[in-house]
Parts: C-alpha cells; sequence; structure tokens
C-alpha cells in the first residue's frame, strides 16, 4: 500500500522505545513518507482521538513502539481515523503488538510493498443515560505518576441520541469497558441486562464486558475465558462479586449488554481500555455494544495465538501427561486438508518464519 504519512505512538518512559523512533523517522525520511508523534501530553494536557488524529495530519499508518498499553493508545487513534496500526514490541507480555524492535523497518517495508495482512478486530463502543465526566479533583488522586487523563468523550452528531437509547459517546474499546467501585469500602450495586432481559444483580468490585481481543488482558485476571480474538462476542465477566454465581457470560456480538446502577451503591468508575472517563451515579446507566467500525491491525504473517498464548502465560503439561508421552508441537498433518475440513484455520508450522521479514527464533528473549 502507499504509505503517505505515519503517526509515532512512542512509549516516552523506554529508551529503547525512543531509539526506536529515531528508526522510524530515518525509514520515512529516506522515503520521503511524512512522520508525526501523536499523544505524546507534551502540552500538559490530553486530547480527544479526533484532536490528536488531527494534529498528525491524518496518518495513514499509526506504528506504536512499547507494550500492550502504548498499542491500546494508537488503536483509538487508529479506529477514530481508520487507520492500520503496526504494533512493535517492547513490553512484557505482548499479545497485541506484532513485531520485535529489531525488525521494524523490515517490517515497514513489508507494509509498502503489500506483503502485509489485515487483520480486522471487534471494537466495543458506548450509550449511556448521561454524559461521561470525571468530577474535580479526582485526576490527582488517581494519576498514580501516569500522564493526564483524557477528555470526556464527546457525544456522537452521526446518529440520534435521547429517549431509551440513551447519548451515543464518540468511544471505542479495543479490550475492555469496566465498571469498578471508588472506595474500598463500598461495592458497587449494578443490574446486569443482557439482549433486554436482566440476567442479575450484582454487588461486586468491579464488572467488565470485554471483547475477544481483551479476553486475555483484565477478563483473564478476573476469572474470564480466554477467546479467540478471530470470534465475535461480548464477554461479561463480574470481578469478586459477593453472591454464589460469579461465572462469565459470553453474549452474541448484537446482544448488548447494559449496567444500571443500584439506588444504594456507591460510586462507579467507567474505564475504557484501562483510561478513567467518568463516574457515574445512583441511577445512571450504561449500555456496551459491538461497534460498527473495526480495528484494522496490520500482521505480517498468520498469527498463532494459542501457541503465543501457550508461550506468554507459561504454560507447562501435567507431569503425569508428560510421563505418558511427549506432544509434539503441531498437529502432526503434511497433506492438504479434505473438502469437507477446507475451511478450517491451522498454524502454518515452523517453516512458516521463513516468509516473515524476520526469524521469530532469533527475535524471541
Amino acid at each position: 500500500m502507499t504509505v503517505s504519512r505515519v503517526g509515532l505512538v512512542v512509549h516516552g518512559g523506554r529508551a529503547e522505545a525512543l531509539e526506536a523512533a529515531e528508526i522510524v523517522r530515518a525509514w520515512c525520511a529516506e522515503r520521503a513518507v511524512a512522520c508525526a508523534d501523536i499523544d505524546v501530553w507534551r502540552d500538559g494536557g490530553r486530547r480527544s482521538a479526533r484532536e490528536e488524529v488531527e494534529s498528525a495530519g491524518h496518518p495513514d499508518l499509526i506504528v506504536t513502539l512499547g507494550g500492550d498499553g502504548t498499542f491500546l493508545r494508537g488503536a483509538r487513534l487508529a479506529a477514530e481515523n481508520d487507520s492500520l496500526v503496526l504494533g512493535v514490541d517492547l513490553g512484557r507480555v505482548g499479545f497485541l503488538t506484532e513485531v520485535p524492535v529489531t525488525a521494524v523497518c523490515s517490517a515497514l517495508d513489508a507494509v509498502r510493498d503489500e506483503r502485509i495482512t489485515v487483520e480486522d478486530r471487534m471494537l466495543l463502543t458506548v450509550r449511556a443515560s448521561c454524559r461521561l465526566e470525571v468530577p474535580s479533583g479526582m485526576e490527582a488522586l488517581l494519576r498514580y505518576g501516569r500522564g493526564p487523563l483524557l477528555p470526556p468523550p464527546r457525544v456522537r452528531t452521526d446518529c440520534p441520541s435521547g429517549d431509551d437509547w440513551g447519548i451515543a459517546l464518540n468511544v471505542t474499546a479495543l479490550n475492555d469497558v469496566v465498571l469498578e467501585k471508588l472506595s474500598r469500602d463500598r461495592q458497587v450495586s449494578i443490574a446486569v441486562y443482557l439482549a433486554g432481559r436482566l440476567l442479575a444483580s450484582y454487588s461486586a468490585d468491579a464488572l467488565l464486558v470485554a471483547t475477544p481481543t481483551g479476553s486475555t488482558a483484565y477478563s483473564f485476571a478476573a476469572g474470564g475465558p480466554v477467546v479467540s480474538p478471530r470470534a465475535e462476542a461480548l464477554i461479561f465477566t463480574p470481578v469478586a462479586p459477593h453472591m454464589a454465581f460469579n461465572r462469565s457470560v459470553v453474549a452474541a456480538p448484537d446482544e448488548p449488554i447494559v449496567l444500571r446502577v443500584l439506588e444504594g451503591s456507591g460510586p462507579v468508575a467507567v474505564s475504557i481500555d484501562g483510561q478513567l472517563r467518568g463516574v457515574l451515579d445512583q441511577g445512571d446507566w450504561i449500555g456496551v455494544y459491538a461497534a460498527p467500525r473495526r480495528l484494522r491491525a496490520v500482521r505480517l504473517g498468520p498469527m498463532d495465538f494459542y501457541g503465543r498464548l501457550r508461550e506468554r502465560m507459561r504454560l507447562t503439561d501435567a507431569p503425569a501427561a508428560v510421563a505418558d508421552g511427549a506432544a509434539v508441537p503441531f498437529w502432526p498433518v503434511t497433506t492438504p486438508p479434505p473438502e469437507d475440513l477446507s475451511h478450517l484455520a491451522l498454524p502454518a508450522g515452523p517453516d512458516a518464519a521463513s516468509r516473515l521479514p524476520w526469524n521469530p527464533a532469533s527475535s524471541a528473549d
């Protein structure tokens, strides 16, 4: 594809990310490609995604240099601008990022030469009974050494709002939307509706709705299921609920999940992809829906999600199973699938490394 403008989202606290940013800028300069830094908090504040991509000149490719948190910041911008996003891995988990820092130039060459696959990822969007705002004075308490908070989400002007459907907010989430308590001694009490029907009223530390992409993030830590990022679903998970039913529920993408704060509940913080975006009071509600837009992530080869899951989660085999025999890393199929199984998606195997711009075995550490 023609790359005319690159937007850089850099983890400013990592020296290797700053060094990699210089490599990307040099690559762009050699090829007369415009390059702009975005979302860097240089003015001491944060701007909306629309303002950030406008100030960067509407880049058609956003490159993130950091870990999964940096990728989430880039994804927020890419979704707003319908840009491609390429994640360079400088983090500790790396479920979202695509390439090691040593291969950043090779990856950019692959994008320019169209030797890539564009992977669509499901996003969440939100409607609410009121605009989301953070009360004054909370930002200083919740910053914990991080940068300033994002501004309140804007109201969308491209779709009707009001009545039973609430206010449409211009916000997307790649990982999750979380409602959580603000005070340690006061849990949140929330009624949860799936597809218009009351599921249950929860008293809990938090309640979250995740995408399949976000199933390996907070949802996983809260005991939720691991879901393939190729799936289409909304995953609801309660966090430390005071009730016997503490299981996750996986809803279809056309089944909305609405959470209403009950009359006796404490105040509820709303976080979207880990960023505090507002506070709900008693009687307020928020609806979480599959977004009509998708994130377009750059992939340079087939994604071996389950291999990455085994590696990044440091999964080990049961000692009793190991005693009974060794399992091969890939299902030992060397012939083409029969016609009735031709629709199946299987990893390409270790020989696929030779077709990538870098060798994963040499870059893993």
